[in-house]
């Protein structure tokens, strides 16, 4: 069982890749009012859940083209081990010793006339990048058309296209782990260790257009293990732990950002027990 509060912070290393698209802006970039490039936290937890399905472990939430069983849906999968008649806390219960992602990040069972909800101990934030982003796009074409041309210059209108990516940027995953909500799902020390593994190979074997082969990777990622289950201090003052060089400007490089940890208040957290892994990614 998890007997400490865990905060985590990771980078990642944009580099000419679309990080994360957003569907109701043409699949651009997505970035706050300000600029600053985003990842939503459903994106990273994706992720997350694949690397689990690439350790070995079962999950719940199966995205489509990685499915591992006969079920299409989650309420087939749901159905698969569960009734109507199930009570409730049963259903909780069974629910978090089959699936991983279920005790690490929770669920919401709307089947079977059932309504359970299912607190995780797992919480993450949107990634957001440590300085304002440059969005670069392309026009692209296809040698062959969709759909049959219905003009002179045999090109069909499905041949054109554009492609939107990220020049350069450096993003910041923050998270927690509650050590009362893990008692309660049964997310253990083992389970963390988990999650740590996930986070340091993000983004291996999640290659695709947007995301070519190495433009996006974790650079580092920051374990803070407090030694109580309340913590040490709060989640707010270790995320704030982080800093970056932002006299520089026209960033290319991840040491360009020259990250570190503001070893004053570090050393002054580690006193009341907090204890820090920096760990590199793959």
């Amino acid at each position: 069982m998890l007997e400490h509060k865990i905060d985590f912070m990771a980078t990642i290393e944009v580099r000419e890749a679309n990080a994360n698209g957003d569907p109701l802006s043409g699949n651009m970039p997505r970035t706050d009012a300000k600029g600053f490039g985003l990842m939503s936290d459903v994106s990273i937890k994706r992720k997350i859940r694949n690397r689990m399905q690439d350790m070995g472990y079962p999950i719940f939430v199966q995205a489509g083209d990685r499915i591992e069983d006969e079920f299409r849906s989650l309420e087939k999968r749901f159905s698969n081990h569960f009734t109507a008649k199930t009570p409730d806390q049963e259903v909780e219960e069974t629910a978090n010793q089959l699936w991983l992602d279920v005790r690490s990040f929770g669920q919401v069972f709307t089947y079977l006339k059932k309504s359970i909800g299912v607190r995780g101990p797992v919480s993450i934030s949107m990634a957001k990048s440590l300085e304002p982003i440059v969005i670069s796009s392309l026009q692209i074409t296809r040698s062959t058309n969709g759909m049959e041309a219905k003009n002179d210059s045999g090109r069909s209108s499905d041949t054109m296209g554009t492609k939107h990516f990220v020049d350069y940027g450096v993003y910041v995953i923050k998270g927690s782990i509650n050590a009362h909500f893990a008692e309660k799902t049964g997310f253990s020390d083992a389970d963390a260790e988990v999650i740590k593994e996930a986070l340091l190979s993000l983004f291996e074997n999640d290659a695709s257009s947007a995301r070519p082969e190495g433009s996006m990777r974790i650079r580092e990622v920051f374990w803070f293990t407090h030694s109580s289950k309340l913590g040490n201090v709060s989640s707010a003052r270790v995320f704030d732990l982080l800093e970056f060089n932002k006299e520089q400007l026209d960033k290319n490089s991840y040491e360009d950002y020259a990250i570190r940890l503001n070893q004053e208040k570090l050393e002054s957290y580690q006193e009341k027990g907090l204890k820090v892994e920096i760990l590199e990614g793959l």
